[in-house]
């Protein structure tokens, strides 16, 4: 659960409280009425092509065996579309276009749900400050991973016939 303990409302206390079957933080307040539903945050994920390779990063917070997509959280009154592009730009310091979406994937480990698309992307790249490092690695040579990104990967080498 969330580390929400007080009420947005009210500010009393929220206590666990069950709802249609599941438990949620709730205000304690007998007359506000207020439920934190914790529900899951929108992220924008990219397969960037560059060069004839994919791009994976390695956050500065990773170990340093850990590389995946360029992801990031959408913005409030940002299209998933324009959120994905500016993402690979803050990160990256690439051009992109968009080639394609992917498909819309739920993270349930850290409560998000994943829109991945596929872009192509021109320039010289430069990395953003969350980032350690940045490698290219050829279509046929990535491998899938079984959470968060993983899938997106998977469904697309398996679209290009690998």
């Amino acid at each position: 659960m969330a580390q929400v303990k007080y009420c947005l409302q009210c500010g009393h206390e929220l206590s666990l409280m069950k709802i249609d079957g599941k438990d949620y933080l709730a205000c304690s307040a007998k007359n506000c009425g207020y439920v934190y539903w914790d529900n899951p945050l929108t992220v924008v994920a990219a397969i960037v092509e560059h060069k004839g390779t994919v791009l994976l990063a390695r956050n500065k917070a990773w170990s340093h065996k850990m590389f995946g997509l360029i992801t990031g959280f959408l913005e409030k009154g940002e299209s998933p579309e324009n959120a994905v592009l500016r993402e690979v730009k803050e990160e990256l310091s690439l051009d992109a276009k968009l080639v394609s979406m992917i498909g819309i994937y739920p993270f349930l480990e850290r409560n998000q749900l994943i829109i991945a698309y596929h872009l192509s992307a021109e320039g010289e790249i430069k990395m953003g400050e969350e980032l350690a490092e940045v490698i290219s690695v050829p279509p046929e040579k990535v491998r899938p991973w079984n959470s968060g990104t993983g899938p997106a990967i998977k469904d697309w080498l398996e679209k290009r016939g690998f």
